[in-house]
């Protein structure tokens, strides 16, 4: 498979996450194949878990497929989406 010409990283803000989070896996689920890494973060120990968190996305696909996965994201309440391009030279 040839080397993608760029990277594209989507970070996804989650506030409170057990409200959010169902919607958020159905549509990471749904464009899952144009997912190559997911890494997600969140405050946790014994006694605490955050209500809120952080998913960050290396995506794959075509920039059209990541537009309409970025505009389904947005339109969740509570979730703030960001989206990085990093270039080859």
């Amino acid at each position: 498979m040839p080397h993608p010409e760029t990277h594209t990283i989507i970070g996804i803000h989650v506030t409170d996450r057990v409200q959010h989070v169902q919607d958020v896996q159905q549509i990471l689920t749904q464009y899952g194949r144009f997912i190559s890494t997911r890494l997600g973060l969140h405050d946790t120990s014994v006694d605490y878990s955050s209500p809120n968190g952080l998913i960050l996305v290396e995506f794959v696909g075509a920039d059209s497929e990541c537009v309409t996965m970025l505009g389904k994201l947005e339109g969740i309440e509570g979730i703030d989406v960001q989206k990085m391009v990093f270039l080859h030279s």
